[in-house]
Parts: structure tokens; sequence; C-alpha cells
């Protein structure tokens, strides 16, 4: 039986299922059950890499060998592209191995695997002793068998199989778990020496069908229980969404919520500070951190003692740290945190701290340390994700300012539905503004790295898949380069499989991380079309969006979408987002237009027409976007009649003409005078790349 250490739960219920079978001598399954630990994929410090056992990389097709989707058309790079296991797969793909070798190991010529989240059809016990006197007396004239699956679940349009007697079938492939199987010791050294597994547990078994004597009894008999885990677990998800296999994900929110709060961190400059503020982040705290002071009515709630606050987390505030004694006394149940890097524990700024905060729940803590998740988790009595603690350099402490800033629209707007989520500050907070930075990113210090008119097919993909939001698949022949006439993006009505239209989708070859990004298009007047001018990545997923929706060309979706986290982390959550509306005083399907998009480190401005019509600093609502993206320019038909009306296919085919799209970004030759500067979050930076 294969169990966690942390999930002693399991292991009692498990017990329980195990004690009320019993076998032909009346001996009850849990008297000749054995306990193997599994591995634990919080244990794991960084991704994993490729070691004797396990290979952490596959591909789409491996999958579709296992799961075929005849109504899928992928092209051959998206076949062969790698596709690296989630921790938790490794982990799972870990603790099978351990067992196979166990087994290899030792005298049992059979052993049943079990693992703890499993539960037994009430007629176990007489179907397979049907299908085991079928299977032994077949082995007296055939080679012994290798793997007998009892529980398993059969890939979507059924496993090809050949029946080999009443309760008991061959499969060619197409068996997905592996919560219950009989291994003979025989098929445990033939596994091991197949080694390593290249993807999933489950899905490296199927390709060494050919190489194993496997059988299955005719139903499972053993079925695992759903328990509510997370599907962010399953690696394949993103790439069967992009080919259109997937057409719903669910809402993708962050559910978990702190219960240790609030947080308070202080310590001395280059201590780690920027990194355990993200840190926090990724466990769900709403943290405020990097500052010199809060805004007046957040630092007047702290003094009162007040649980109504926009933040549950505060790092590296300077304000507090100078009251750190109240916060003491009005938050009892504080948790303190103290950042510092091995050796300076004794730091005469760090003696200080402590001596203010004797008597509170505090803790040293070094951001850099190889257990920081462990540490930080044990105090705050929570679980890590499964990726590495972040490592971002020091921010310092930025000055805000206090005075009133601008409103937030130019124009008309409104604020349709907005995700709940520890990174959105809600609505219903109509006295909160963000917090505005200063001063903000000098322009001067821009230069362009696009500025012709003429879209380059050389600096641009053309993109052939498909998200789950969309009607259409992405096809390269609906993207026309018209030379210094920019692009023709085209919506057809096609049979294609898995959907029934064809739509158009462009993006930058490089990733940016600021600057100012622009484009002259004319949109789509088609409703149920979107036109998309954007900024995008995932893992974690951060998105600075233009939408226009052919239902209301009147108008203008702008929309922030925030998740925390190192490039690789995988915080992939939201669908909504935290969009507003903004009314553009004209009807954008009739003419070209210039849209802009201008993102710096603490502040993203909408211009139309080279007037502004939106911006947000930041926390108004969200965080600003901290990592790399792509630049990206589409047109859809949205699965969504509620962001663009239904689909009017009788105006199709459609397209939407785009003259222009134009990036620049911050100078670094400019920004390396300044090297010497303390830290600062306004401080540009470049990616490297260019249009």
């Amino acid at each position: 039986m294969i169990n966690l250490d942390r999930q002693p739960d399991r292991w009692f219920r498990i017990k329980k299922e195990l004690r009320r079978i019993r076998d032909g001598r009346g001996n009850d399954l849990l008297s000749l059950t054995e306990r193997q630990v599994a591995v634990d994929a919080r244990h794991f410090d960084q991704d994993f890499v490729k070691d004797e056992d396990v290979d952490p990389y596959y591909t789409l097709a491996d999958q579709l060998f296992v799961e075929p989707q005849p109504r899928t058309l992928p092209a051959k790079f998206e076949l062969e592209a790698p596709i690296r296991m989630s921790r938790a797969e490794v982990a799972v793909a870990k603790s099978h191995i351990n067992v196979w070798k166990r087994i290899a190991q030792g005298s049992e010529g059979y052993a049943l695997i079990l693992e703890d989240d499993v539960w037994f059809h009430p007629r176990l016990a007489r179907r397979l002793d049907l299908a085991w006197k079928e299977i032994v007396s077949r082995s007296e004239n055939d080679e012994p068998d290798d793997v007998i699956y009892i529980s398993y679940k059969e890939a979507m349009h059924g496993a090809p199989k050949s029946f080999i007697s009443k309760h008991v079938f061959r499969p060619v492939r197409g068996l997905w778990y592996l919560s219950g199987y009989i291994l003979s010791k025989q098929g445990a050294e033939k596994l091991t020496n197949l080694l390593p597994c290249r993807g999933p547990i489950d899905l490296w078994m199927n390709h060494q069908f050919n190489a194993l004597n496997v059988l299955a009894t005719r139903r499972s008999i053993v079925e695992q229980i759903t328990d509510g885990s997370s599907s962010n677990s399953y690696s394949i998800l993103p790439t069967l969404s992009m080919i259109g296999a997937i057409n719903s994900e669910g809402a993708a929110l962050f559910n978990l919520r702190p219960t240790q709060l609030p947080v308070f961190a202080f310590g001395p400059a280059n201590s780690g500070l920027s990194s355990l503020a993200m840190a926090l982040s990724m466990l769900g705290y709403r943290c405020c951190s990097d500052l010199n002071e809060l805004p007046f009515r957040e630092t007047e709630r702290l003094r009162e003692g007040s649980v109504d606050r926009v933040f549950n987390a505060y790092v590296n505030v300077g304000c507090l740290e100078e009251i750190c004694d109240e916060l003491r006394l009005s938050y009892p149940n504080a948790k303190f945190i103290i950042t510092a890097q091995l050796g300076d524990v004794s730091n005469l700024a760090i003696s200080k701290l402590r001596a203010k905060l004797e008597g509170a729940d505090v803790i040293v803590f070094d951001p850099c340390s190889i257990s920081a998740w462990r540490t930080l988790c044990e105090y705050l009595k929570c679980a890590p994700p499964l990726c590495p603690f972040p490592s971002v350099d020091d921010l310092g402490q930025r000055l805000t300012d206090q005075v009133g800033r601008a409103p937030a629209s130019a124009q008309k707007s409104s604020m349709p539905k907005q995700d709940q989520s520890p990174w959105i500050v809600e609505r219903e907070r109509r006295d909160w503004r963000g917090i505005q930075i200063m001063p903000p990113a000098p322009k001067d210090r821009m230069r362009w790295v696009d500025a012709s008119s003429e879209l380059d097919p050389l600096r641009w993909s053309v993109r052939s898949d498909t998200f789950p939001g969309n009607l259409a698949l992405f096809r390269t022949r609906n993207v026309e380069f018209n030379g210094i006439d920019g692009a023709t993006v085209h919506i057809r009505q096609e049979n294609l499989g898995v959907r029934n239209y064809s739509a158009g989708a462009i993006n930058s070859n490089d990733e940016y991380l600021y600057g100012r990004f622009e484009s002259i298009f004319q949109a789509c007047g088609v409703p149920g079309v979107v036109t998309g001018f954007f900024l995008h990545r995932n893992s974690p997923h951060q998105e600075i969006d233009i939408e226009i929706a052919g239902s209301a060309p009147g108008r203008l979706l702008t929309n922030v979408f925030y998740n925390p986290g190192d490039v690789g982390a995988p915080f992939d959550y939201g669908y909504r987002g935290s969009p507003s509306y903004i009314e553009l005083g004209f009807d954008a399907s009739k003419s070209m237009h210039k849209y802009v998009i201008e993102w710096t480190a603490s502040e993203i401005r909408w211009l139309v027409d080279d007037k502004l019509i939106h911006r947000r600093v930041i926390w108004d609502p969200t965080p600003i976007p901290h990592q790399p993206m792509k630049l990206h320019f589409n047109t859809w038909p949205s699965r969504s009649t509620q962001l663009a009306g239904r689909l009017d296919t009788r105006l199709l085919p459609t397209m939407t003409h785009v003259r222009s799209i134009r990036a620049s970004v911050y100078d670094l030759t400019a920004l390396q005078d300044e090297a010497t500067m303390p830290p600062s979050s306004d401080r540009p930076a470049l990616s490297g790349a260019s249009l």
C-alpha cells in the first residue's frame, strides 16, 4: 500500500477497507499488507532532473499513443515538443518504482500494489477469484503474466484489446491509472530493466505493453476515490487545451487562504525581503511590500488593530517598522518574520528588531536557505507550493506618492465581474485607489526596437493552436502578411474536427519586460468575434489586455491577470482577471485607430489615438505583472456570449486588418549609469529581445 506520511487519514481509511476483504483462508487483507512510504513531491527543493529511474520529459505524441484524439490536427512541432512532468507526477512514478525494486529483490511470486485513494467493489472477491482462476489455468501453458490490471480507466474511445477468456483481456494500450495492479517478480524485474520512466507512470506503462505480458480484469474492480485533487498536477492539460482536445477547464481559481494572520516582516537591506514577499503571495497572502509607507487609511486601520484591512501580510514597510511594538500589542496572534542570511543573525539591526518584538511570535528566517519553503510553511502552518522558493532582487523601500492621483479612467467606464483572488483587491473597497510609486519611469529612456510599419514574418510566429474559450482553431493560412501594409487576419467557418471555425493569431518571437507597445488596427465588427492586442505569458500566468468585442465595438476591454512566482512557477489561475470596460466614443470596427499599452514596474497606461483612457498603479486592483511576456494580436470567435455576444455566422467569413505593431523598451545603456543606486521597482529592465 503506497501512502504519504503526511496523509495518515488516508491510511486510517484504507485500513478499514482492507479489514473487510478476506482471502480463502479467512485472513483479512490488512494482515497481509505492507505500507510503502510514498515519495513526497513537497520535498523536492528544485525541479526534478533526469536520473536512472525517471526522465521528466515526454511528448504529446506519447500521450496520443495512449489516448488518441481523432478529431484534433496537431502539427509535427506540437507532437514532438517536450512536456515536463509535474513534481507530483515524478513523485508518483518514484513511489511505484520503489515498490517494483522491492518486489524484484524479494521472494514472493506476486504482489498486489494499491494506492491509498482506492475503494473496493462490493463483488471484488468473487470477480478477482474468477479472473485469477482463468489466468492460472492459462499460465500453465503460456508464459507467466507480468502485470494484471484490476483498477483502470479506459481511454475515451476504448482500449484496443483481445479477450483471452470470459473475465480477462489483453490490452494493446489505452489503460489509465495504476491504482491497483498485480505485479509478478518477473514483471518487476522487467520493469526495472526498462527504466527510466518517461512521462507520467501510467502513460509510460502503456508504452511497455509490447515488452510485457499484460492482462486486465474484464471490469475495473478497484476504483479511485474522487477527492477533488487539483488538476494542476497533470502536466498534459495545457497542451491538450492548445490542440482543442479540452473545451473547458472550469474555473481555475486559487482557493487556498492562509490562517495565520496578519504577517509582518522586517530585516536589513539585501536580506531577501522581496523574495519573502513573493513567497507569501504564492502561499495565498495578499502581501504589500517594499514601501516607505502605506496609504493613510491602511496605516490607520493597522494602528486600530482592525481586521478590515486591504492586506494581511506586510513586508519591508518602513512606517510599520517604526511602530512594530504597537503592532505586537494590537495583533497578539500576529506572525513576525525577521529576514537574515546565514552569518547575519547577530547583526546589530537584527538584534534591535528582536528586542522590539520581545514577547511576540517571531522567527528569524533565511530566504536563501535550501529549506526555505519548509521553514516558512511550518511556521505559518500551510503547505508549500510545488516549485522552488522564489529568488527576487531586493527592491528596497520605494517612495509612495500620497498626493491624490488622477482618475483611473479618463473616459466613461464600467467594471464587470472579476476573479475572486488573493491577488485582486475586491471592488467593494470603494475608497481604495491602489499605491502610487514616485517618480514614474522616465519616457526619455525608452528606445524603439521595432519602429517600422512592416510586420516582418521572421520576427513573428503565426499560431496553430487554440484555448478552451475559443470556438476556432488558429491556423497559419488565416494570417496573410502584406509587407508595408501589415497583415490581414481571417475567420472562416470550416470543419476542423475539434472546432467548426478557423481564426488567426500572431505573437512576437521575443519576450519583453516593460515598455510601450502600440498597434494600428481596425477591429472586427461581427458579433461573437473578439479582436485582441495584448501581452501574455504562462507559468506564472500574467497578462495585460486590450480587447474589442464585435457585439460592442464602441467600447474597449482592459484587463490584467496576475499570478505570483518566478519563471516556471505553476501559478496559472484566473479566467476573468480584473476587467474594465472603457467607452471609446466611436465604432472601432469602422476605421483604423492606434491602441497603446505602456507598462512599467509601477504603472500600466492604456491609450487610444494618443489619448490616455485608463491607468492602473500597484494593487489597483492587482500587482503589476513582473515577468517577461510575448506580444500578441489575434481575432477569434468567443465561446462566451457574455464577453462578445452570440456569433453571427451569417457574417462569416470575416477579417481584421492590422496595419502595424511597434514596440519600445527601456534603454539598457542609459540604465547602466544607475547601477550603483539603491534598488527600486521603477528601475526598468530589458529582456534583450526585439520584435
